[in-house]
């Protein structure tokens, strides 16, 4: 409809299969949440970082640990997910607004924008859905 095309490559996302200064924009939804370790979540927004151009721009969601369903949970979380046949648990990072913007700034970006998703209505951000981040690589325009 739109002539798009595209080319899908399925990576790890601590190890992404581009060369540095490839990108001027990405998108990286429900992405960082699932890996499980600190160190890890960081050396995967490090290498976001890498493959974009200066001043390339990213747009990254991650879940919040603060939403009302995560109240009485750990930060460190299994979530069923619910097939025909079985059900399956995945792991999740809740992540809170100031500890993704801390790591963001830790992998090098510059914040633009920490904000709730579009469809959240409530006037406290702190208890959305997603925490939703625009991040800027410096050096560009």
């Amino acid at each position: 409809k739109h002539e798009f095309r595209a080319s899908l490559v399925e990576a790890d996302a601590r190890h992404l299969p581009y060369p540095d200064a490839t990108f001027d924009w990405a998108i990286a939804v429900a992405t960082y949440h699932h890996i499980e370790d600190s160190e890890e979540r960081l050396r995967a927004l490090i290498e976001l970082y890498r493959v974009l151009q200066p001043g390339g721009e990213a747009f990254i969601t991650v879940w919040n640990r603060w939403q009302p369903r995560f109240w009485f949970r750990s930060r460190d979380t299994l979530v069923p997910w619910h097939g025909r046949d079985r059900t399956l648990y995945r792991y999740y990072h809740l992540f809170s607004y100031r500890e993704m913007e801390k790591v963001a700034r830790q992998a090098g970006f510059e914040l633009l924008e920490s904000s709730p998703e579009n469809s959240y209505r409530f006037p406290i951000k702190a208890f959305s859905r997603n925490v939703c981040i625009l991040v800027k690589k410096g050096g560009g325009p």
